[in-house]
């Protein structure tokens, strides 16, 4: 299955209607979710049948396409079975909640009550029951047959993701690379190749602080609050598309020119609590992102992603493996055993790949006591480019 994301030009009067359907489907959500809290047996089919109910007590939930409505329903049992599967984990859970008009903002057109038509260039048309066709930009065609259409608003923008069920093959190149994620430098492979990281938030933190200061000075319920909080989610969202943007390219890149690519299985969360003043340069860096991006494009593409720990692998010399203690100011290793010296990032990468293809010939053993064992991702975040 794949995902297509193409913005959508609704008229003014199709803006209505998409807004009304947007508020059906979440009073639609609410009153099955609270026909479900008075359940004393869960009864999917009870939910269910509530719907045309609905609809004769009140004609408006008529004006919506049957199938949103119907979906409603299996996105709020979707959204039960992960907070089983949660609780199964150990994890502290509460209850389903009520959606509020600012925690509902997607509406769902599943099998059918949709038609996507290409005109030409990039212009494309959206049919969508009880709403109209509406104007996209449709950037590039699906491929396969359409499936399903979620629309979606985002700061008062419309969205169609579509989903079809066609197969993209990236082309994979022959190289073996191991790959040490970094803030400095976003990436660095074993081969010594870098990726400069693009440092989205900081580049627009000027633009954040006076958006935050401007929205802080409006009083609370106005109409100018209303904007300037507008104007701010345009902000993040611009670094949002940007950083995403990055994030793409990069991994296609990747995939591109390798078979087999070994990276870090990082515990971000834990690298935060420990450097929590970096931890705005680690959620900057988005490296969940970036190797989930990887890991399915590999996964179309016939690549092979290895997962390793990175526990010492930026203490631990390449070229003889002895160990040494790393401060995160020293940014070129130099082993005190064999005298080799390279850049600790590229190093790192080496014994990533090493670890990753079951080249034991470096001992995975550390001197050092267990509180200095952190992961080697906090090393470049105070320190200077190689």
């Amino acid at each position: 299955m794949i995902s297509y994301k193409f913005r959508m030009y609704p008229n003014k009067q199709q803006t209505e209607k998409l807004d009304f359907a947007l508020d059906i489907c979440r009073q639609a959500y609410n009153i099955m979710l609270g026909e479900l809290r008075d359940q004393a047996i869960i009864d999917r089919n009870m939910i269910q049948s509530i719907l045309p109910d609905l609809k004769i007590c009140e004609p408006r939930f008529g004006e919506v396409y049957s199938k949103t409505l119907q979906y409603e329903c299996y996105k709020l049992f979707s959204n039960l079975s992960a907070l089983s599967a949660l609780k199964k984990q150990g994890r502290k859970v509460g209850q389903l909640k009520f959606k509020g008009k600012k925690f509902f903002d997607t509406i769902t057109y599943n099998q059918s009550g949709f038609d996507l038509e290409h005109i030409f260039g990039k212009n494309g048309r959206l049919k969508l029951s009880k709403i109209g066709d509406v104007k996209l930009k449709l950037h590039r065609l699906p491929e396969g047959n359409v499936k399903q259409v979620t629309l979606k608003r985002m700061n008062d923008k419309w969205f169609a993701f579509v989903i079809s069920d066609g197969k993209t093959r990236l082309k994979h190149g022959d190289k073996v690379l191991g790959i040490d994620l970094g803030i400095n430098h976003y990436l660095v492979d074993s081969e010594g190749n870098k990726v400069e990281h693009p440092k989205n938030y900081e580049r627009m933190l000027p633009k954040l602080k006076m958006a935050h200061r401007n929205l802080s000075k409006k009083k609370k319920g106005s109409k100018n609050r209303l904007k300037a909080k507008k104007s701010l989610n345009r902000i993040y969202e611009k670094v949002n598309n940007q950083r995403t943007d990055f994030l793409h390219k990069t991994s296609t890149n990747l995939i591109r020119q390798c078979k087999v690519i070994v990276v870090e299985d990082l515990n971000i969360k834990g690298m935060m609590e420990q450097r929590y003043f970096n931890a705005k340069n680690i959620t900057d860096s988005s490296w969940n992102k970036f190797i989930q991006m990887l890991e399915y494009k590999a996964e179309n593409s016939g690549v092979e992603i290895i997962k390793v720990n990175p526990k010492d692998t930026t203490k631990i010399c390449s070229n003889c493996g002895h160990i040494q203690k790393m401060h995160l100011w020293e940014r070129t290793y130099k082993c005190k055993d064999c005298l080799f010296e390279m850049c600790r990032d590229e190093n790192s990468a080496i014994n990533i790949k090493f670890l990753g293809l079951g080249q034991p010939y470096v001992e995975i053993v550390s001197d050092f006591p267990s509180g200095e064992q952190l992961s080697m991702k906090q090393e470049a975040i105070t320190s200077t480019q190689c």
